[in-house]
């Protein structure tokens, strides 16, 4: 076996909150949790509350792109479609998670949200970027991969 074969690669089910662990070489494979046999990739951003964001942050062998939110902030309301379309665009290459502040306001004080929306950018279990208000799709995308790349 080649070395990236051998490669693991973690990721939490967004399910059963279940930490899988599979080759790096299966990410494009569709992967399915080992525990509730879901998808672990549906193109669509995770709603998580303190504990599952922690959970996904430091878990996860793909990048991890939270956006703080509220539903009273019209911002945030408009910035969801993006969002959303965005999650469909990375497919299987990034973890995008929601965390509504409103609901879940321990996770807004802990990372330190000071307006809304707020995206936050994690590699390996380290945040790489932040960034508050809202971006059209295309200014997003430049924007996370400019954070991702660099530094490489």
């Amino acid at each position: 076996m080649t070395e990236a074969t051998q490669q693991k690669i973690r990721l939490v089910c967004a399910h059963c909150n279940t930490i899988n662990q599979f080759p790096v070489t299966r990410l494009d494979d569709m992967p399915i949790c080992a525990s509730c046999k879901q998808p672990l990739f549906n193109q669509k951003p995770i709603e998580t509350d303190a504990n599952g964001l922690i959970r996904h942050i430091d878990n996860s062998g793909v990048p991890v792109l939270v956006d703080f939110w509220a539903p009273w902030c019209g911002p945030c309301q408009n910035f969801a479609p993006v969002f959303n379309q965005f999650a469909t665009a990375v497919g299987n290459q990034m973890r995008l998670l929601k965390v509504n502040t409103e609901t879940h306001q321990q996770a807004a004080m802990d990372f330190n949200i000071r307006s809304i929306p707020t995206l936050a950018l994690f590699r390996d279990g380290r945040e790489v970027a932040r960034m508050s208000g809202a971006l059209p799709l295309p200014q997003l995308q430049q924007w996370v991969v400019e954070q991702l790349t660099q530094g490489n």
